[in-house]
């Protein structure tokens, strides 16, 4: 038994060497490949007392299977991914053990009780409920002696559904309403046992369970909002008007988050005449959308006139919808929407009746100060890790480019990949890239082949609310031409003219993750950095204390102060402490400029009172900054750099200037462009946390 085992996983080891799926030239995904999951074995057996069971097993990420009976059967069966075996058993309790085997041959064994009985099911308990999360979807439990799996008739025409019995199976009907659900237990003997749950109400979740999507933040002068809980909403509104409609208005409060409700939806508007807005320097309109059936609406902004035009809001049913629109949508369907003149939102049903919630209904624009996005030139990062595979996006554990590779594939990681302002796309190459067998190369740097040679000409599609990016094109791509939409490449003809990818920008956008499925749980990932970027640190500039009583202060936790913090008293005796500069240059140096005086506590010699600055804690050394925005830390390099307190480091607090650390980690999180708090464990769960303004 365990001989056919290990042979089986050398097989597909053998066979993945070979194989493009993971990498034709790096197996230590191997190594690190996730096991499948989810074991499950289903029981069936026949009602004619001869014992006969089929076993069918399920798991994530299986290949095969490995079936022990548990009654003394020397060879287990062997069985490919939907596939089941039968096997007669005698009376009695058995253990079956199932071992789902991984392509890797990774294996994940599960044991199961199998009780075999001719005597008839009894003492039966049978429930339906309708679930908490899914609209008309409702769970039957099965329980009863003697009984090995349970059948449901959920009484509105649909197929059986079988469970084993003490679990739990699942159906969604079509339409809410009263049935009656029919449960029948079955074991080895002829007969069987039955409940029946009469007049069983099955229910529909109206309304939403969740909020609507987080905003990102946006200047004030950046987004004019009508309706959110985000940003500052115009005043004035009114958001139920009589215009003689069926529509019914709700404020729908969901766990303190309101948001508008509009049920038997004909139309409705939402009228601010009295205020009319100029929106006419805003890029789009945003909105979110709920609703509880499979009804569409229709979104109209109206100017003075009044002068309309619909935007179709296609709908998925019960879930949040997010709609950016362009506001060059309306005008090209009717040019006297008039922006600068904006006097009311129209809703229409399509068709009347539904019921939406609404929330985040506002205008907004790109931040003129904003970071250019995905336009620009991007290579691979050349960071190990940086391109690699694994079985979910963010794991690439199954294989990826480490130091060695990336030195290998030189050819490879030069490569250029060009978003024009224009949304033309274009694969730069130069004479070598790495050419895999598939394109009849021969896993090594070569001339690229064609299609994927750049030599077509391709644009592209960057959604950032769906944080997609399509390249359409014959032969486009991003870093791995084999990659593409659930599917690997074997052959150069099979290339599509399309591919979509997810992405996600950080750091000013100078940084870029990405990541594609290409089928069956294997998702390709690659981490690129823009060519040349040179984008200003958000810290870039002075900044000092600020003079708000609170600003200084210790305590057990993020955001709280509460030992001691600095009041209004406090801060006018320490002035020559609240004029410390705190310099953050463009070239990533720091400074801490203190002038003649600051604030010098009895570890340094001084009398907690202004004195003369102490070495090294003076400005006196060079000094560096990095700031990583997605951990949300600020790294000082340098010994005696600091921010706030000189002796609140990680983990201690000194009582020697000569105890200062080469550097010191704090959290930091932007407030605005303008305010920043930051954050220092000195150990114990003692934080020292300081506000600073830009000056």
């Amino acid at each position: 038994m365990k001989t056919v085992k290990y042979i089986f996983s050398l097989c597909l080891i053998a066979l993945l060497i070979h194989s493009c799926v993971k990498d034709d030239s790096n197996t230590d995904f191997v190594d690190s490949a996730v096991a499948p999951t989810n074991v499950l074995a289903l029981f069936e057996v026949t009602q004619d007392n001869t014992g006969l069971v089929t076993i069918t097993p399920t798991a994530e990420g299986a290949i095969g299977f490995n079936i022990f009976y548990g009654d003394g059967t020397a060879e287990p069966a062997n069985l490919d991914q939907g596939e089941n075996t039968s096997h007669t058993y005698a009376e009695g309790t058995y253990t079956v053990v199932v071992v789902a085997v991984g392509p890797t041959g990774l294996e994940t064994e599960m044991s199961q009780d199998l009780v075999v009985s001719f005597n008839p099911p009894e003492n039966m308990v049978a429930t339906a409920e309708n679930d908490a999360a899914i609209s008309r979807q409702v769970n039957v439990t099965a329980s009863a002696d003697n009984a090995i799996s349970f059948s449901v008739d959920y009484g509105d025409g649909s197929e059986l559904v079988v469970g084993n019995i003490g679990e739990s199976v699942s159906h969604v009907y079509e339409n809410a309403g009263m049935y009656t659900i029919t449960v029948v237990a079955m074991g080895a003997a002829i007969e069987t046992a039955e409940v029946v749950i009469a007049d069983f109400e099955v229910t529909e979740i109206v309304q939403p369970l969740v909020s609507a999507p987080d905003q990102p933040y946006r200047a004030e002068g950046d987004v004019v909002s009508i309706f959110s809980g985000t940003y500052t909403d115009i005043s004035g509104v009114d958001f139920y008007p009589n215009w003689e409609q069926a529509t019914t208005y709700n404020l729908f409060d969901l766990g303190g988050d309101e948001m508008l409700q509009y049920a038997n939806l004909n139309y409705q508007g939402i009228d601010f005449s009295g205020t009319p807005i100029d929106v006419s320097q805003m890029e789009y309109i945003h909105v979110d959308v709920w609703t509880a059936d499979e009804n569409d609406a229709k979104l109209s902004p109206i100017s003075s006139g009044p002068n309309e035009a619909a935007y179709d809001l296609d709908l998925t049913a019960q879930q949040w919808t997010s709609f950016d629109i362009p506001l060059s949508y309306f005008t090209d369907q009717n040019p006297l929407v008039d922006f600068s003149n904006i006097i009311q939102f129209k809703f229409d049903g399509d068709p009347a009746e539904g019921t939406i919630f609404v929330d985040n209904l506002y205008f907004w624009k790109a931040s003129s100060d904003a970071p250019t996005g995905i336009v620009g030139t991007w290579k691979l990062s050349q960071v190990a890790g940086s391109l690699g595979v694994g079985p979910s996006d963010g794991d690439n554990s199954w294989w990826n480019c480490d130091s060695g590779c990336i030195s290998d594939r030189a050819c490879f990681y030069d490569d250029e990949y060009i978003f024009n302002a224009d949304g033309s796309f274009s694969n730069v190459l130069g004479s070598e890239t790495w050419v895999e067998a598939w394109q009849g190369g021969g896993n090594g740097c070569g001339t690229p082949a064609a299609p994927h040679d750049g030599s077509n000409p391709a644009t592209y599609v960057y959604d950032e609310g769906a944080g997609t990016v399509t390249l359409n094109g014959l032969g486009a791509f991003l870093a791995v031409p084999k990659a593409i939409n659930n599917d690997e490449l074997t052959d150069i003809a099979d290339t599509p003219t399309s591919v979509t990818y997810n992405v996600t920008l950080s750091n000013f956008d100078t940084e870029m993750y990405v990541s594609i499925d290409v089928g069956d749980g294997v998702f390709w990932q690659y981490y690129f950095v823009k060519d040349g970027a040179a984008v200003a640190s958000p810290l870039a500039g002075t900044w000092q204390m600020s003079t708000d009583a609170g600003s200084l202060g210790v305590g057990p936790a993020a955001g709280d102060n509460s030992w001691w913090n600095c009041d209004a008293a406090c801060v006018g005796d320490r002035a020559c402490y609240y004029d410390d500069q705190y310099v953050f240059g463009t070239d990533g140096s720091f400074s801490n400029v203190l002038g003649s005086e600051s604030w010098i506590e009895p570890w340094q010699g001084g009398g907690d009172a202004c004195g003369t600055p102490v070495a090294p804690h003076d400005g006196s050394g060079t000094a560096s900054y990095d700031l990583d925005l997605g951990a949300g830390t600020l790294t000082l390099n340098g010994v005696g750099a600091y921010i706030g307190l000189a002796k609140a480091v990680n983990g201690t607090e000194l009582t020697d200037p000569l105890d200062a650390p080469e550097s010191i980690v704090y959290d930091i999180t932007i407030i605005d462009s303008n305010t920043i708090s930051v954050m220092v464990d000195v150990g114990d769960s003692v934080l020292w946390q300081y506000k600073l303004v830009r000056i």
